[in-house]
């Protein structure tokens, strides 16, 4: 498993990736990394597999923590000033975004699915065959969130955060805490990064595979690197349409009610795991909109880690992960002026940061994997209880968005909480 990359060649980590990333439906770069479809439980944070009806397997999301009820709407949209890259003959770049919002009310809305449908038929088979085991008596889950329900209205809007996958990672990645940060108030923006994705689905059920080389080489990697901070900063300016009453969806479809005027682009942050933090911080350092940035155990790649930010930045590893191993960590951390910090979360792997954690410990006891497919995913994930690795990181999350969006200090920031033993302040 190439999980440490300060070892290894980037093209080592992602020749390496093996069954944890794949059955993800991605593969793993910088720190391997990936995503299941999520499982919950009765508890807040907790994710349990359990009988839907007679012989299947149903699996849930982890309950969002937040007093907020949850909207959510899916936007295509096209870049009609950029080609893309990845296709011949080149097109205008496509995007698909999702954005998850404070709802006034969710009476007579659905809950949206996990994934659309034809690219959830895909994913089973794909997964399926990763774990070895099939999935035909797997329902996959739900959210929390009903499908075009209004926005909660606010006078000044809702502070927006932008999220990031892993590296041929779907937008779905860390739905566990996007969900959370939704419940809270945010309106939390996730981009699939289209042909770097394993699955993307288009209206109408349009499926777009990733075109990415079986090895990708660092030249590969930069070049995603550069696309997906061009597609943020594109994002960005068509949240500013829509919260001036545009409809910047290529099909017109119908936007929740209240969207206009609802977002708060004065505060924004953004996120990502693996690849993804390193897309966090290389586009707060080509555009000032985004204040605020987390990196959830991915190495620096690109030229922010020599010329550092300005704006708070979080970074947050796993236990074998950091400063110490990671000469673009401990880099980019020397050129850091603004207000910065540093996480380990103990016992945990590259994957406790997506929704892998809340699911493997739980289907591991609902279907018959082999060994060596648990073994996979025990590196993966580490030892963490998956209930106690989502509480601390949705906290932590929650507090640094809080803090520096929203200018409220609760002091989970300022050292070891006695409530989050698992999560270790590295100085």
């Amino acid at each position: 498993m190439g999980y440490r990359v300060r070892e290894m060649s980037r093209r080592s980590v992602l020749a390496a990736a093996g069954a944890a990333g794949l059955l993800l439906t991605n593969a793993g770069v910088v720190q391997a990394n990936g995503r299941m479809p999520g499982a919950g439980s009765a508890s807040r944070t907790g994710a349990t597999a359990v009988g839907a009806r007679r012989g299947r397997v149903r699996l849930t999301l982890p309950v969002p923590t937040g007093p907020r009820r949850l909207g959510t709407i899916s936007l295509h949209l096209i870049d009609h000033a950029r080609r893309d890259p990845w296709t011949s003959p080149s097109v205008p770049r496509e995007l698909m975004i999702s954005m998850w919002y404070p709802t006034s009310h969710t009476r007579g809305y659905r809950h949206a699915p996990w994934l659309p449908p034809m690219a959830t038929e895909l994913y089973r088979q794909q997964v399926g065959r990763e774990l070895r085991t099939p999935l035909d008596d797997v329902d996959f889950p739900v959210t929390h969130a009903r499908q075009g329900a209004p926005m909660e209205a606010r006078p000044h809007g809702h502070p927006v955060v932008l999220f990031s996958p892993g590296y041929g990672a779907l937008r779905e990645t860390c739905t566990a805490l996007v969900e959370d940060l939704a419940s809270h108030g945010y309106v939390v923006v996730t981009i699939d990064h289209t042909y770097e994705a394993t699955i993307v689905e288009f209206p109408g059920g349009r499926l777009e595979l990733s075109r990415q080389p079986a090895e990708p080489t660092d030249d590969d990697i930069g070049t995603a690197l550069r696309v997906r901070q061009d597609d943020t900063r594109f994002v960005l300016n068509e949240l500013a349409l829509l919260n001036a009453g545009r409809n910047p969806d290529s099909e017109h479809r119908r936007l929740p009610h209240s969207l206009r005027g609802s977002l708060d682009l004065s505060r924004v942050g953004m996120f990502g795991h693996s690849l993804g933090g390193d897309t966090a911080a290389e586009t707060m350092a080509q555009d000032r909109r985004i204040l605020a940035g987390v990196d959830l155990d991915g190495s620096i790649n690109g030229t922010v880690a020599a010329t550092g930010l300005d704006r708070p930045f979080l970074l947050m590893s796993n236990a074998t992960h950091g400063r110490h191993n990671d000469p673009s960590w401990a880099e980019f951390w020397s050129h850091l002026r603004g207000w910065r910090l540093g996480l380990r979360l103990r016992r945990s792997g590259h994957q406790t940061y997506t929704d892998l954690s809340p699911l493997a410990q739980r289907l591991e006891k609902a279907l018959p994997l082999p060994p060596e497919v648990v073994a996979a995913l025990t590196t993966a994930i580490g030892t963490i209880n998956a209930d106690r690795a989502v509480a601390a990181e949705r906290a932590y999350l929650r507090a640094f968005f809080d803090l520096h969006l929203r200018d409220r200090d609760d002091h989970l920031l300022s050292g070891a909480s006695p409530r989050y033993p698992e999560i270790e302040f590295v100085r």
